[in-house]
């Protein structure tokens, strides 16, 4: 259990690697707005998406337009609310036309989310699409990886599809789905 004052401490440490981000002239993509991280800051699960969408770019949050309702859909169907897990992305700012962030942009962004997972401290990883698990697993696809446990940095990983792509097949989603609904039993686990 952590003490209220480490929760305090924690969430101001947060508050301050924003402001860094949003001050920090030199990273990439600075003419779309900083899409921070949100959730839990006792959050077991992270999830860890490519970059924002134009929705996300608006309202200024991860994960809110249909891929984002996938997301909080299916968390809810196994007893799990968003506000109680931790979402953000690869790169926080929204690349031109919904591209694929670059490997440069993703290298830019990478020391911020280093430290945003040492402050929130999950036990599990969930990479959201190809670019996310290739930033902690370079060399395997993500079709040959989704659902797969794997152990990074004593952290559980999990590499799942993008809401988005799960949301382009029914085949995508059931193994989308399916992946979610083994969650609460690697959580009984842990």
């Amino acid at each position: 259990m952590i003490s209220k004052n480490k929760l305090i401490e924690k969430k101001k440490k947060l508050e301050e690697l924003e402001k860094r981000l949003l001050n920090d002239k030199k990273l990439p993509l600075l003419r779309s707005n900083l899409v921070f991280g949100e959730g839990s800051i006792k959050a077991q699960i992270f999830f860890i998406g490519e970059a924002p969408g134009l929705k996300e770019d608006q309202l200024r949050r991860p994960f809110v337009g249909r891929s984002g309702e996938l997301l909080t859909k299916t968390l809810l169907s196994i007893g799990i609310k968003r506000e109680d897990v931790y979402i953000t992305n690869l790169v926080k700012r929204r690349p031109p036309e919904n591209r694929d962030p670059s490997l440069e942009e993703i290298k830019k962004y990478e020391p911020y989310l280093k430290e945003e997972i040492k402050l929130i401290d999950p036990q599990i990883i969930i990479t959201l699409g190809r670019l996310a698990l290739k930033d902690f697993i370079p060399d395997i696809k993500i079709g040959q990886a989704q659902g797969k446990i794997f152990k990074i940095d004593n952290r559980i990983l999990i590499p799942m599809f993008h809401p988005a792509f799960a949301l382009r097949g029914t085949g995508n989603l059931a193994k989308f789905k399916k992946t979610f609904d083994s969650l609460p039993s690697i959580l009984g686990k842990i």
